[in-house]
């Protein structure tokens, strides 16, 4: 089977799926309103025993915080929905119920919505992977960096960055910011700065209303923890090894929704807590579907999950180092695998100095200035130098 063959045939199931699915998506107001209830309500009551516990145990205080966290990402996913123009019938009703969640997530309601249209139109697009996406480079992109470009790019997607660093800048002060300049993005602009003010008024009343440094720390505690939660979700429904990344003129929304998203399977109370986004495929296959009917949704085209990647927990902390997008072979890569397949490019004059140092120091006895010599010049004894030492030392010149 040729590969056009091969996509028709993709292309004619997945249709297929569109239409058994399609009546998950009407919504459920009684689902809804249970949702709303046992989310909302577990937030607060977790909130106010962090304050009242704050001045007694701190570390009582962290733990909190992670589960309130959890119960802030079940907020953030009614948000979501309501964003997709899903969750309950009314229109009027999904921008009211969608704007007071976008209070407690911290994250604009209708800016960041549009954003997040733009990604599952373009999920996996590679001309516009900087809208609503985690910026990846191909391995011929990264190659053509220069060093500082390179040093940027391994900062950027390093562990501390990607998963604690950057998620607390993206939630408290990216999305702040009208910084996407693709069309039909202007209009919304006064709407974000509106919403700016408004959040900002909440938090100084609620700083007058209580101790002020107190309510900072534990709500940004929360907001931290929700933040990395979230971005981490993100980064393994988009960011597993066989996803799918394609420019323009190759790019096929069916299977960037399906292979471009990952079912990321998890215990039930995960599922629970996270609004079954973890079903992502799905989602992304018909995003008007409402988080709670998902894994209904799911279970009649349960044959679909051949197509998509299925990662466990466990398989998840393994992706966390894919950095590159590798076009000849379709997948994310690792930076090891990178300097492994002899992509690595040979340090120019600049990084001699470092070769020369650490070679240096790779010698078994130390060399050292001779006081009587007038120029002194470095001497050292004839021992023989440690090849092995001196191989790993010009190995990690050359990645650097």
């Amino acid at each position: 089977m040729n590969q056009s063959t091969e996509q028709a045939e993709f292309a004619k199931r997945i249709r297929v799926a569109l239409k058994v699915i399609k009546q998950y998506q009407r919504p459920n107001h009684l689902k809804a309103t249970i949702q709303i209830i046992n989310s909302f309500i577990p937030f607060i009551g977790v909130w106010i025993l962090m304050y009242l516990t704050w001045d007694y145990s701190f570390w009582l205080c962290f733990l909190l915080s992670i589960l309130n966290a959890f119960f802030l990402v079940r907020i953030f996913i009614i948000q979501h929905d309501c964003g997709h123009k899903t969750f309950v019938r009314s229109s009027g009703a999904r921008k009211v119920i969608g704007y007071v969640c976008s209070l407690f997530s911290s994250i604009p309601f209708f800016y960041w919505g549009k954003s997040h249209h733009f990604h599952h139109s373009h999920n996996g697009m590679l001309e516009v992977r900087d809208i609503g996406d985690i910026t990846t480079l191909t391995v011929e992109e990264y190659k053509n960096l220069s060093r500082w470009g390179r040093f940027k790019y391994r900062l950027y997607r390093s562990t501390f960055v990607m998963f604690f660093l950057g998620p607390i800048y993206y939630v408290l002060i990216h999305n702040r910011l009208p910084l996407i300049k693709e069309e039909g993005f202007k209009k919304e602009e006064k709407g974000l700065w509106l919403y700016n003010v408004l959040y900002a008024g909440l938090i100084t009343a609620l700083c007058f209303l209580l101790d002020w440094k107190k309510f900072l720390l534990i709500h940004g505690m929360i907001l931290s923890m929700f933040s990395v939660i979230a971005i981490w979700f993100f980064y393994i429904q988009h960011q597993h090894e066989h996803a799918y990344k394609e420019w323009r003129n190759k790019w096929e929304y069916l299977y960037a929704a399906v292979k471009g998203s990952s079912y990321y399977k998890l215990p039930a109370l995960l599922n629970w807590f996270t609004g079954n986004i973890a079903i992502h495929h799905i989602h992304h296959l018909n995003p008007t579907i409402p988080n709670y009917n998902l894994k209904k949704s799911m279970n009649a085209i349960l044959w679909i999950n051949k197509y998509t990647s299925e990662i466990s927990i466990w398989q998840s902390f393994r992706l966390a180092s894919n950095k590159l997008w590798d076009e000849a072979t379709g997948r994310m890569i690792t930076f090891k695998e990178f300097y492994k397949t002899g992509s690595r490019q040979l340090p120019k004059l600049l990084s001699l100095p470092i070769l020369i140092f650490i070679y240096s120091a790779a010698i078994r006895n130390k060399f050292f200035f001779d006081s009587d010599c007038k120029d002194k010049s470095i001497l050292m004894n004839n021992n023989r130098i440690d090849k092995l030492s001196v191989k790993k030392a010009i190995h990690v010149a050359v990645i650097i």
